[in-house]
């Protein structure tokens, strides 16, 4: 149950800093945090909860991680279900706090895209499900890659949250435009149960492309970096 609880703040930070961010500061007028700012907060998210409770979870806040941990031999089957769902109910509950927040402003009209994914005329530069599936797909892959090897034994000690923290940063920092950057199921399932309308429909590649790009680098990293 620890392990679960972890995983469930873990994700609710994730989802309300980094989604947060980006509802309430990226288009601030005159003061806004912008692109970059949105990414250094998803970053700072996963590095800060991995650096709280990572010792107790692994810090996954991601299905894609789990799955991506598991093909490389670092998690188990059978808790596999057991992390998804802490990680879904942290994020729902996230997404909650910040329909909370935003519909009790003064002048609220609309949530809006509330920091979805999407893809076509969802993308917030116009890009197609073609573009969205290789951009998830690989984007996941090396931010495995980069979690694999940085908890790996043989890595340096107590570097990894940062690691992976600014590894999250940087694919923000490249994916925004294209989909608004998922590289988490959890964290687009709960954001688009909000939003509503064409953001749920489309919520399928947000699920296929991460768990495809985990897993391939979890056979890579297994195969390949894994042994001396």
């Amino acid at each position: 149950m620890k392990k679960l609880f972890a995983e469930f703040f873990g994700t609710f930070w994730l989802v309300f800093g980094g989604c947060g961010s980006a509802i309430f500061a990226a288009g601030y007028p005159d003061l806004g945090i912008g692109f970059v700012g949105v990414a250094l907060a998803f970053g700072l998210t996963v590095l800060t909860m991995a650096y709280a409770v990572g010792h107790i979870s692994g810090g996954h806040f991601n299905p894609a991680v789990s799955f991506g941990l598991w093909a490389g031999g670092k998690f188990d089957a059978k808790d596999l279900v057991g992390y998804i769902l802490a990680q879904l109910i942290g994020a729902f509950v996230a997404a909650g706090a910040l329909y909370l927040i935003i519909t009790n402003k003064s002048d609220f009209v609309t949530i809006g895209g509330f920091a979805a994914n999407g893809y076509d005329a969802l993308s917030p530069d116009g890009y197609s499900m073609t573009a969205a599936l290789i951009a998830e797909f690989l984007l996941t892959m090396f931010f495995l890659l980069i979690i694999l090897g940085s908890t790996n034994e043989r890595a340096p000690k107590g570097f990894a949250p940062i690691a992976i923290g600014l590894g999250l940063t940087l694919i923000h920092l490249i994916s925004i435009p294209i989909t608004n950057t998922s590289v988490n199921p959890a964290r687009s399932t709960s954001q688009a149960i909000f939003a509503g309308g064409e953001f749920t429909s489309q919520l399928w590649l947000f699920w296929v492309a991460p768990i495809a790009g985990a897993l391939v680098a979890g056979f890579i990293h297994k195969a390949l970096f894994d042994k001396e």
